[in-house]
């Protein structure tokens, strides 16, 4: 792989999106890959956080999404939205992990949720709080159209559901973070 000429990828000022560095640098692909893991991994750290309600796991759903990313970087550079496919490689993982778990759970086997116990201090804002209160489909909405400002086709393909769906499931999670954090002096769940 070394040798191979890719785009430099950089974060768009006006929009904040990552994209093509505007003057077209080329470098070797290790160092492409550099890149764009340096722009998007707090971004990615970020939105799994929020879906997960949980530093080790979002940190260790990071961890695998960019590994996968650089076993297939020679394809996956040549993508229209190579972050696009980040953001839906790491929310498949996090589906297969929540599904394994269910299986086990099904099947009666131990199964240890792992606790963090810095976890409850990180938790106290009442923003945290609401979303923790929504659905996990409803959060992973909310965070890729209004925090990652994905337009909704896009966090569609990431979810692998339909554009009106993400809309409706962003609209439900606003509507509930709106009534929960309006309660005077409530301790939420």
């Amino acid at each position: 792989m070394h040798g191979m000429k890719d785009t430099v990828f950089t974060t768009d000022t006006v929009s904040g999106r990552p994209g093509p560095a505007p003057d077209a640098v080329t470098r070797d692909v290790a160092y492409s890959f550099e890149s764009f893991f340096e722009i998007e991994h707090e971004r990615l750290f970020g939105a799994l956080l929020v879906v997960t309600g949980n530093r080790s796991d979002a940190e260790e759903l990071m961890q695998e999404a960019f590994t996968r990313l650089w076993a297939r970087w020679d394809l996956v550079q040549s993508l229209a939205n190579p972050t696009g496919y980040l953001y839906r490689t790491g929310m498949n993982l996090l589906r297969m992990r929540r599904r394994r778990a269910r299986t086990l759970l099904r099947r009666g086997l131990p199964w240890r949720a792992g606790g963090d116990a810095f976890e409850e201090v990180e938790t106290r804002t009442d923003v945290r709080r609401a979303l923790a209160g929504l659905a996990e489909r409803q959060r992973a909405a909310l965070v890729l159209t209004d925090l990652l400002r994905f337009p909704a086709d896009e966090a569609a393909r990431i979810l692998r559901v339909r554009p009106s769906t993400v809309r409706s499931l962003a609209s439900q999670a606003r509507s509930a973070l709106r009534e929960v954090l309006q309660r005077p002096g409530e301790d939420q769940p």
